[in-house]
């Protein structure tokens, strides 16, 4: 059972986190032929200012 597990910074629709968990699911499949049924996607969702760029928070810098 592949397991993907994505970081992202917080702000992105659910329209668009369940388009990103369609596609990595597909790529996965696509790339190892595993079952789309047992392809499991985790997305964590962190705070802007839990992720830092360059020595600064993602929220300091407006991303």
């Amino acid at each position: 059972m592949p397991i993907a597990t994505i970081n992202i910074i917080e702000g992105r629709t659910d329209e668009q986190k369940e388009k990103l968990i369609e596609k990595v699911t597909l790529a996965i499949h696509e790339a190892i032929d595993a079952p789309i049924q047992n392809v499991r996607v985790i997305l964590n969702e962190m705070p802007k200012q839990h992720f830092g760029i360059g020595g600064k928070s993602a929220k300091k810098i407006g991303r």
